[in-house]
């Protein structure tokens, strides 16, 4: 069987009983980064061999795994943190074992939008996942853009080194849009945040952006004359 284990996104202690309890029972772990892993594994006396899974090495592993799956062995699948497949490597193994008849089943857990979108106090009845905004301009503001359309709250996933112009992006697309801002959710500098683009932007110029981020959006709050 494959199991897909969601693992902590900072806190260690954010982790269920069950997943202990599976990552201790399986044959191996694919784990996106075998260090970040191990750093777990050593925490909970888990002693299953590891093995590398990420984005570049997927596509080519995920036969080797389903050809340990089809000799009866047992998989479970991690990321750094959260859980696999949501803006992490995960779903082409996931999928390939569907295909060939693997059972799979799921070990939920913590995902870091699900966890910012519950801090953000924003409406959480209806809400729509972006994964990390494109790299290029051109391309990010035209997601940005699609936040006019959206039905609910938009999460998107940024790094440090593109919040700001991120945050300028949205005070000049989305008419200065009352936005919140997490970063190390879980860690000791946990942040929440909450303003209009143009108060942030000043807040990180002010303050050097430093950890993981996540970015909420409410449609009722973005204010645009047309979309091109």
């Amino acid at each position: 069987m494959l199991f897909v284990v969601s693992t902590p996104i900072g806190n260690l202690k954010d982790i269920t009983l069950r997943a202990i309890e599976v990552l201790k029972s399986v044959d191996l772990i694919a784990a996106e980064d075998t260090r970040h892993t191990a750093v777990l594994c050593r925490e909970y006396g888990i002693t299953a061999p590891l093995t590398s899974n990420f984005d570049h090495n997927e596509q080519g592993k995920a036969k080797h795994f389903l050809e340990q799956l089809k000799a009866g062995k047992n998989i479970a699948l991690v990321s750094d943190a959260g859980t696999p497949g949501i803006s992490d490597p995960g779903f082409r193994l996931i999928r390939l074992a569907h295909e060939n008849g693997i059972p799979v089943t799921v070990i939920p857990g913590v995902c870091a939008a699900v966890a910012a979108l519950t801090l953000s106090g924003l409406p959480s009845d209806e809400f729509v996942f972006k994964g990390f905004l494109p790299v290029k301009p051109g391309a990010r503001r035209k997601r940005l853009q699609e936040v006019a359309l959206a039905g609910g709250t938009v999460v998107f996933y940024e790094s440090p080194h593109r919040i700001v112009k991120t945050l300028e992006d949205a005070r000049e697309l989305l008419g200065d849009p009352v936005l919140v801002v997490t970063r190390e959710l879980t860690k000791k500098f946990e942040e929440r945040l909450q303003g209009r683009a143009s108060e942030l932007v000043a807040h990180f110029t002010r303050h050097k952006p430093l950890g993981e981020f996540v970015l909420l959006i409410s449609p009722t709050a973005v204010s645009i004359p047309s979309i091109k």
